[in-house]
């Protein structure tokens, strides 16, 4: 005789099942795709103007797909020498700049979660004042000017090396660690650079994540530190390149790019919508593997408790 078979467990009426839920729902689904929608349409757009013939960006054909195909301006901007270092010098920018922004603001972090510091209060209230206050264009041009920084990595890298809000976000999290962890390391005969280390920054992974795609897009789309106190073209990152085409403000390089274009049947139109294709591309590579750490990177640095 075998035993009867348990019936399905019957899943109770929640909110889920109410018409106001799934209204609601369907509402966010809309809301959201149509926001997509103008977020993605001037992006395709560049891409579609970047492959596209000059006649049809002349006459606005050009939406959401190539119109007379070509790959001149492609192959005129790959042999810009100019544009390629540019490129390289973001990349150097990028990596140097993102090292050493998160190695100074997890150590400040991790400083500034230690409720027994003494004057933690006054550590805090020096970076939120930065927050609110600076010293403004000028006075930031005269001290770099002044330190002998122009003209090199660190004028770029050095004054975005510690973003208060990506600091404030890390102290939270570091005080929401279980403080018995570091207890038990100290036990074991751990000083706080061995906690740190090895205990802390391996617990630490989505939040750090996050603050490597903040501070990676940060630098990787800076152009205007570089404006400032870049005067040599050899130095100035891919950002200000594709600036001074936008701006009509092309360098020497940049115009015999143009050049080579015009005479190959493309326009300014077509460079700067390569420019950005290629500018961006990195980023857009990047992103979907970090994306996964973002949500609960800000959530658990942000929500205490």
């Amino acid at each position: 005789m075998t035993a009867p078979k348990p019936s399905a467990p019957v899943r109770p009426v929640g909110a889920r099942d109410t018409r106001g839920y799934r209204v609601f729902t369907w509402v966010n689904i809309t809301a959201l795709l149509l926001v997509m929608g103008v977020m993605l349409y001037p992006f395709l757009t560049v891409v579609a103007q970047s492959f596209s013939s000059e006649d049809a960006i002349r006459s606005g054909e050009v939406s959401f797909w190539p119109v007379g195909f070509n790959l001149n301006t492609y192959r005129a901007v790959a042999e810009n020498s100019l544009f390629w270092g540019n490129y390289r010098n973001t990349v150097v920018y990028t990596v140097v700049g993102t090292t050493i922004a998160m190695v100074l603001t997890t150590t400040y972090a991790y400083v500034l979660s230690k409720r027994h510091l003494r004057g933690r209060g006054l550590l805090i209230g020096f970076a939120v004042f930065t927050m609110f206050f600076n010293g403004g264009i000028i006075p930031n041009y005269v001290l770099i000017s002044s330190l002998g920084l122009k003209n090199t990595l660190w004028a770029v890298v050095l004054p975005g090396a510690i973003s208060i809000f990506n600091l404030l976000v890390m102290k939270s999290f570091f005080e929401n660690l279980p403080s018995e962890l570091e207890e038990a390391a100290q036990i074991d005969g751990l000083g706080w650079f061995g906690i740190f280390g090895r205990i802390v920054l391996p617990l630490s992974k989505a939040v750090v994540a996050t603050m490597v795609l903040f501070y990676s897009v940060q630098y990787w789309n800076d152009w205007f530190s570089a404006f400032l106190y870049l005067d040599r073209q050899d130095l100035q990152p891919v950002t200000l390149f594709l600036r001074n085409l936008i701006a009509g403000a092309s360098s020497a390089a940049s115009e015999g790019a143009a050049s080579q274009s015009a005479a190959t049947g493309s326009i300014s139109v077509n460079i700067q919508a390569v420019t950005m294709v290629l500018t961006v591309l990195p980023i857009l590579c990047v992103y979907p593997f970090v994306q996964r750490y973002f949500v609960s990177g800000v959530m658990l640095g942000s929500v205490k408790g």
